[in-house]
């Protein structure tokens, strides 16, 4: 430490000693201006920093939010959620900044004032306090008489103890000094460096955090390059269409254009005035438009279109000559008459003409659903007498085909609301609807929901089969399980469509009613029954246990479903009645992939669709048994509804197991030729090779499998003449279409005709 004042020019209490503490005097007074005025800088520093990080914050939240406006846009939305967290860490870094400032230089400094520079000052007070008293002490004993002897001796004390209390106030007071002198160099020193280390830390903190965004930054420059080209080259193109577009525009019609096969289903719309029903007979401007035979009307694009009439048959449209208001015509129903006001006479005629087309394309449409399978029904059934077997007999099949589906358990009900006499069904669910369900499982997506129309559709043999084998009463056990614990209500018929679509979306978007898999399984034993199906043919029943070893992760997923034992055991295939006759299969510990495997070479549907509720992989592979699929398995058991049904739920037609033999292999290998025609009706790759380098081909032509050779080239020389692109391209697809047709009629209603010695895989 410096020694700014020595203690022997203390004692002596020189005027040099007298100066130098004026002049430390006026440092430290000076100092402590200085150092309060800063420290006031520094408060007001720290508390704009935390307002600046604080409205930083609510900056980089809203760069966040401006990021899910993007959502549909993975390039903006990735770019402002990076954006947003490392912006987000530099102010967390900041933050720190402030608080190690708030710690180090404005506590210290703060501290330094209150405490070290009033200490200063009360030494000092008491050292001029005493000298003072020294000063009263020599004059006082300077004027004491001679005479006076006690006199002399009071001030002579007095002064005695004024010089030591003198002597020990200065003495203090010089320490004070030195040790402030010191002190302050060390303090302010210490706050400073603490302050530069803090900004140091966080600025190196801050380059590391964005240099790791370099790459990313650069691609960004590189796609706002490219966004900036063509962004020029399509406002060029836009100006240049917008001129030709006004150019040739006429600016004193609408533009209106009729068109029956829009592909969103409205033929014509535009604005009309429409004349109120009530006494005041008010005239309002409304869009309207014609859609699925039908004359709407809206106010706003959200609103719900109002019907003006149901039915475009039953309506006819004529101009208005009644009314004082120009360009009127009527649109008149059974019911009601409806009074619109086009804006000219041309638009008047083209919603005339647009109505009247409308009308007619309802009919045509009305007679082309003759041809659907329900019309032919009646049809074939009245000609059926006279009829000699051909066409005639494929479509009685398919109506009776139809009623079958219509006569599984609780098929009579839409399986969603209960509606009686359900049109229409979901294919890969296995169930029937009614046309208002059914439009809501159109919107889930084909993911979730297959729609098809059990009238106006037509039907593969193998999808009927498909359809006889599950039907509402199953499927609702499985996705309706817990029905019984929710607060939620199943919809009626007449229920608004808005809680249908609730309904429909919680059971099989969010399968919020399917049982929930408990952390430890039920130890439920699956046997064999002696009185299974009889649907196997005699080769299957000789074919080899498809095991599965291990069963994998048999602890993970205990199986707890909406299936009694009844629903579990009766869909069991005869396929393995050999091997299994009286011995007991615990499936209760399979997770859904290792279920859907175990169950499709069993063929029971149930379990199938019961596994698929609960997340099964529908291309799960079973590593321990040469990475085979719920697929191959069915195939392994000639199971041509099981395939059908996997098919549908979205199982790989080409996936191979670890011998690169997909579906189509096997079932060439096997001599399953109604499973080869559905596998290549399904896009399955006829030039697919196995590790031995055999494709199907060449496998069906060594174990001289005529039907399935015939397959496979008539496949092949199909593709071969689309891809021609020529004359002989539609007859061949033609032919194409006739074969495959009576193959999959013959593998679904008379499989015994395509019944081939089996071979086996490994030979």
């Amino acid at each position: 430490m410096t020694v700014k004042l020595d203690f022997e020019e203390c004692l002596k209490d020189s005027p040099r000693f007298r100066a130098e503490i004026e002049v430390v005097q006026n440092d430290v007074s000076e100092l402590e201006t200085r150092l309060e005025k800063l420290v006031k800088q520094c408060q007001a520093m720290l508390e704009a920093g935390r307002v600046y990080c604080q409205t930083s914050k609510s900056f980089v939240s809203g760069l966040r939010e401006l990021g899910h406006q993007w959502s549909t846009d993975n390039m903006m939305e990735d770019c402002l959620d990076k954006f947003s967290k490392k912006l987000s860490a530099i102010l967390d870094a900041q933050g720190e900044v402030i608080e190690t400032i708030q710690k180090s230089v404005r506590t210290k400094l703060q501290t330094f004032v209150k405490e070290d520079v009033r200490r200063f000052k009360d030494v000092r007070k008491e050292f001029e306090r005493s000298s003072e008293t020294l000063e009263g002490a020599l004059a006082r004993n300077a004027q004491a008489p001679r005479g006076k002897q006690h006199e002399v001796e009071e001030a002579t004390n007095a002064l005695l103890n004024a010089r030591k209390s003198f002597r020990s106030g200065a003495l203090d007071y010089v320490l004070e000094i030195n040790v402030i002198e010191a002190k302050k160099k060390a303090d302010i020193l210490l706050a400073m460096l603490s302050l530069m280390e803090a900004q140091a830390q966080f600025f190196q903190q801050g380059h590391q955090s964005l240099s790791e965004l370099d790459q990313y930054c650069q691609k960004l420059n590189e796609e706002h390059t490219q966004f900036v080209l063509n962004s020029a080259r399509e406002k060029r193109d836009m100006e240049q269409r917008h001129a030709a577009i006004k150019k040739d525009m006429s600016y004193d019609e609408s533009v209106l254009e009729f068109n029956a096969d829009a592909a969103n289903g409205i033929a014509m719309e535009g604005y009309l005035y429409k004349r109120a029903s009530n006494a005041f007979k008010t005239w309002s401007r409304r869009w309207f438009s014609i859609q699925k035979n039908q004359l709407v009307y809206q106010k706003k694009f959200k609103d719900q279109p109002t019907v003006v009439v149901e039915d475009l048959r039953l309506c006819t449209v004529k101009p208005s000559t009644e009314n004082e208001r120009r360009f009127c015509f009527e649109v008149v129903s059974p019911s009601k008459c409806c009074l619109l006001q086009a804006d000219s006479e041309r638009e008047q005629q083209a919603w005339i003409s647009a109505v009247q087309n409308s009308i007619a394309s309802a009919f045509q449409e009305r007679r082309e659903d003759a041809h659907s399978p329900r019309q032919r029904c009646s049809s074939v059934s009245m000609n059926s007498s006279g009829g000699s077997g051909g066409i005639g007999d494929q479509e009685n099949e398919g109506c009776k085909a139809l009623e079958e589906i219509q006569a599984i358990s609780g098929n009579k009900q839409c399986c969603d609301c209960g509606e009686p006499g359900p049109d229409w069904a979901s294919i890969n669910l296995g169930i029937t609807l009614c046309i208002v369900c059914s439009g809501i499982h159109r919107s889930l997506g084909v993911h979730f929901s297959k729609v098809r129309s059990l009238t106006l559709d037509s039907w593969e043999p193998e999808l009927i089969k498909l359809m006889c084998e599950l039907g509402n009463s199953v499927i609702n056990r499985i996705y309706e399980a817990r029905i019984d614990e929710i607060t939620i209500k199943k919809p009626h018929p007449s229920s608004p469509r808005g809680d249908k679509e609730s309904w429909i979306r919680s059971k099989y978007v969010e399968k919020k009613f399917i049982q929930k898999l408990p952390e430890t399984g039920r130890s439920t034993l699956v046997r064999q029954s002696s009185g299974r199906r009889n649907r196997a043919t005699t080769q299957d029943r000789n074919a080899q246990r498809p095991a599965l070893k291990p069963k994998p992760s048999r602890a993970t997923l205990p199986r707890l479903t909406g299936l009694s034992p009844n629903d579990i055991l009766k869909n069991n295939s005869s396929s393995h009645k050999d091997w299994e006759e009286d011995k007991e299969e615990d499936l209760s510990g399979l997770h859904p992939g290792a279920l859907l495997y175990r169950s499709a070479a069993l063929q029971n549907f149930p379990v199938m669709a019961d596994a698929l509720a609960h997340g099964a992989d529908v291309n799960w592979v079973n590593v321990a048994e040469e990475s085979s699929t719920p697929l191959i398995q069915a195939v392994s058991v000639n199971a041509l509804a099981a395939c059908e049904f996997l098919l549908q739920n979205g199982a790989n037609v080409n996936q191979a197991d670890s011998n690169g033999r997909g579906p189509l292999h096997h079932a060439t290998i096997l001599g399953h030729t109604g499973l080869v025609c559905l596998f290549l009706k399904r896009g399955a790759d006829y030039n697919a090779r196995d590790m031995n380098e055999k494709d199907p081909i060449t496998i069906a032509v060594d174990n001289a499998n005529a039907d399935i050779v015939t397959l496979l080239r008539i496949a092949k020389m199909n593709k071969e003449m689309r891809e021609m692109d020529g004359a002989f391209g539609q007859s061949g697809d033609e032919t194409y279409q006739d074969i495959f047709r009576d193959f999959s009629h013959m593998a679904s209603n008379n499989p015994e005709k395509l019944r081939r010695r089996s071979a086996d895989p490994k030979s």
